[in-house]
């Protein structure tokens, strides 16, 4: 990649609007009760008594998933910048991101397994991210002999305990009571909801490039294959783990939609909030490759969701 198209990607300013993510977080919440109306309790006592899909889908997270992202960074070599880089390790070392409940749904896969999953990996993202954002961050520094050093990286507890109990705690309750004590009022609700949430989001890819148009336009060249590569990958790792150590179909699509499902909105948040990066200027590349993978997630995950879904109604013709 050329000094020019660095300093033209790094120089892209990409902004949030307060309103608008509260919107967003309140759509998650609406999409999370939804999903939520299909869930009985008694199912995540078998997640945890038989915690085999769990364990691994923290490996790939947690583990696989940055580690991965670390080696292909290195592989992109000089295509892209040490800030893109950066920013592909920023999203890596996220948790995963609740809407992935919501593909796991429509996937006909292990909801409960993705509800796990997303608690737990949001949980240990206090301690986590940062390490993961450090350690893998400072080694491409590293090896890819670029002069520099990796900022630090605070991740407030109480925006995590937040983003837990109001995004996927409260929301979930009242689904599961909803279908427990008013079932007939879930089964009415349940298919719409669905549908709308749908909706939903693809109104949310829509106002992201609307809100970002310019940035994105100015590299969309640059980045688009990169996130698309990076997202494969992600996506790859949890369905071939799943596959290597045959856990059921419908663990296996969750371990596919979690590792590929980032919550890239909690990485945007640490660099545009206020004192979560010491000494961090935001870097247009760091910032366009995480806000891409919050726009691209989305199409790559409902594209995965309606493809296992098709492929389960043929399995139960």
């Amino acid at each position: 990649m050329s000094p020019d198209t660095v300093q033209l990607i790094d120089a892209i300013d990409v902004t949030l609007n307060a309103g608008g993510m509260n919107t967003i977080n309140i759509v998650l919440a609406f999409v999370m009760y939804g999903v939520a109306l299909g869930i009985r309790p008694g199912i995540f006592v078998d997640v945890f008594k038989n915690p085999k899909s769990l364990i691994l889908g923290m490996c790939c997270q947690l583990i696989l998933l940055p580690g991965f992202t670390f080696l292909l960074t290195l592989a992109f070599g000089t295509s892209i910048s040490w800030t893109m880089a950066l920013g592909m390790i920023l999203v890596a070392s996220c948790p995963g991101g609740n809407i992935s409940n919501f593909m796991s749904s429509l996937s006909k896969a292990n909801v409960e397994l993705s509800v796990s999953l997303t608690a737990v990996s949001t949980a240990l993202s206090v301690l986590l991210t940062p390490f993961n954002f450090w350690l893998y961050g400072n080694l491409y520094l590293h090896f890819a002999n670029v002069a520099g050093e990796v900022p630090t990286l605070v991740i407030p507890l109480w925006d995590v305990f937040k983003t837990i109990f109001i995004l996927l705690g409260i929301p979930l309750t009242a689904g599961i009571l909803t279908a427990k004590y008013l079932p007939k009022v879930a089964a009415v609700l349940k298919k719409p909801l669905q549908y709308l949430s749908i909706l939903f989001f693809i109104a949310m890819v829509v106002l992201s490039f609307a809100g970002n148009l310019d940035a994105f336009m100015k590299c969309i060249k640059y980045i688009f294959l990169i996130v698309l590569v990076h997202n494969f990958l992600a996506l790859n790792i949890g369905f071939w783990t799943g596959t290597i150590f045959r856990v059921p179909n419908k663990d296996r699509r969750t371990l596919t939609i979690e590792t590929g499902i980032q919550n890239s909105g909690l990485g945007l948040v640490l660099l545009l909030g206020t004192g979560l990066f010491a000494g961090f200027p935001p870097h247009g590349g760091t910032l366009v490759i995480t806000a891409w993978w919050g726009v691209w997630h989305i199409i790559s995950g409902l594209t995965v969701s309606a493809f296992f879904n098709m492929r389960q109604k043929r399995l139960d013709r």
